[in-house]
């Protein structure tokens, strides 16, 4: 089997967190973001900011690294060679006016909601005014911070393999688009394997919600499905959606497997809280075998 796209949708429970905040709706409170039915959500902005800080730990100790790195998410290169980001995370600048200032990223992030509506509270927080001295002048200051008490999020991540380390170019004759041609950016088969490999690993690493510094909040999953399927396809992102009953949940599952299998997709479904099969990290390892010793899809070959 040719790996075209790799799914990975997971359930990551979440206590007293605010992993990522919204703009002060209540005056001097600072407010987390919420859905319109009550759930709380963590953006897809943040869901990459958390996941490329995992990418730039895991490279970082990796001895095949090279030259790559990571870029800060606020400057980011167009070089594909060496900035993982830019491979992976894409790229847009304007600068150049043409499809080379321009990239699709091959590796997307859902925002991450709440399974059930969440359960909101208000903290309050006092700085008080303790030093006569150097800091008199410094006022009492109170303020409310609002937390979510315990969510079970789920969310989920989508690679487009063939998009690792190839760039698409357009050829033109006439103003007419006559052939499209890749480039391979002087990365080969060895480099491209370790970079999808790291995109799928930072997917159990997830601790880096930038509102929650001082807050050991995790986003590492508790359930897990990882899907490496022959076919473009984001269809098993539905896998833990909640429905509107238990059967219903159940008959979803039950086809998104069939379909996935019947087509050859290599499925391995992981869950902690459960004894039996395996646990999640007993999935992610034996995806990452499979992984190591499957073709991975490469247009430019």
């Amino acid at each position: 089997m040719t790996i075209k796209s790799i799914t990975v949708t997971l359930l990551a429970p979440m206590s007293d967190h605010a992993a990522n905040r919204g703009e002060k709706l209540l005056g001097n409170a600072s407010s987390i973001k919420r859905r319109p039915d009550g759930r709380v959500y963590i953006s897809g902005q943040m869901q990459r900011h958390a996941l490329f800080s995992a990418i730039d730990r895991l490279n970082a100790d990796d001895p095949q690294r090279g030259a790559t790195h990571v870029a800060n998410g606020d400057a980011p290169t167009t070089n594909v060679a060496t900035d993982l980001r830019s491979d992976l995370g894409g790229y847009l600048d304007p600068k150049k006016g043409d499809y080379s200032g321009r990239r699709t990223a091959p590796l997307t992030a859902t925002p991450a909601v709440a399974l059930d509506e969440s359960e909101v509270g208000r903290d309050l927080l006092i700085r008080l005014k303790m030093d006569e001295g150097g800091e008199s002048e410094k006022k009492q200051a109170l303020a409310t911070n609002e937390f979510s008490q315990r969510d079970v999020m789920h969310m989920s991540f989508h690679l487009d393999v063939g998009g690792v380390g190839r760039s698409k170019r357009f050829r033109y004759d006439d103003e007419k688009h006559v052939a499209t041609e890749f480039e391979t950016h002087g990365i080969d088969e060895a480099e491209r394997r370790r970079r999808v490999r790291l995109a799928v690993e930072a997917t159990r690493s997830l601790t880096d919600y930038a509102n929650q510094a001082r807050n050991a909040t995790s986003g590492e999953p508790e359930k897990v499905l990882i899907v490496l399927d022959p076919r473009m396809s984001r269809k098993a992102a539905r896998y833990f959606e909640p429905r509107r009953s238990a059967g219903e949940q159940e008959a979803v599952q039950r086809n998104i497997r069939k379909e996935l299998e019947a087509r050859g997709a290599l499925v391995f479904e992981g869950d902690d809280a459960s004894s039996d099969g395996m646990s999640v990290h007993e999935a992610y390892e034996a995806a990452l075998e499979a992984l190591a010793s499957g073709d991975l899809y490469d247009p430019a070959a």
